[in-house]
C-alpha cells in the first residue's frame, strides 16, 4: 500500500487528487494539508510513503517544504505538482529532494503510474520538462 499526503492550497485540487487516487487498490490518502507548513507538520505526524506537494503554496512553498520533509525523513518520496515548467523550479525542486515533477495537466494514468514509480524509488519528470 502506498500511503500518501496531499498538499495543495486549493481545496478543489486536493479533492480532485483524492478522487483520482481513491479507487486505486494500492494507494491510500492518509493526510492532507493546505499550505507548506501544514504539510511538514502532517508529514511528521502521519506514516506516509509519498508526499504530493504543490510548488506554490502560502506560508511555506513546496520547495522548502520538500527540504524539511526529506531532511526529517529521508525515506519519504516527494512528488512536486505544478503548473509551471520553468527549468529553475525543476532544478530547485530536485535539489531539495523531490523525486518527481509532473505538471498538473499530466494525464491521470500517467500521474498514478508515476506515483507508483516514485514509491519504488524511480524518478518522474513530465515530458515537457525533460
Amino acid at each position: 500500500m502506498i500511503r500518501m499526503l496531499l498538499a495543495d492550497d486549493e481545496d478543489l485540487v486536493r479533492s480532485g487528487l483524492r478522487m483520482i487516487l481513491a479507487p486505486e487498490p494500492d494507494m491510500e490518502v492518509v493526510a492532507e494539508a493546505a499550505d507548506g507548513a501544514a504539510a511538514v507538520a502532517e508529514a511528521r505526524r502521519c506514516s506516509r510513503d509519498v508526499v504530493l506537494l504543490d510548488i506554490k503554496m502560502p506560508t511555506l512553498d513546496g520547495i522548502e517544504a520538500t527540504r524539511r520533509v526529506v531532511s526529517a525523513s529521508p525515506g519519504t518520496r516527494v512528488v512536486m505538482l505544478t503548473t509551471f515548467d520553468r527549468s529553475r523550479l525543476v532544478y530547485d525542486a530536485l535539489t531539495a529532494g523531490a523525486s518527481g515533477f509532473p505538471l498538473k495537466d499530466t494525464p491521470t494514468e500517467r500521474l498514478v503510474g508515476g506515483i507508483r514509480a516514485v514509491a519504488r524509488g524511480e524518478e518522474l519528470l513530465a515530458p515537457p520538462i525533460t
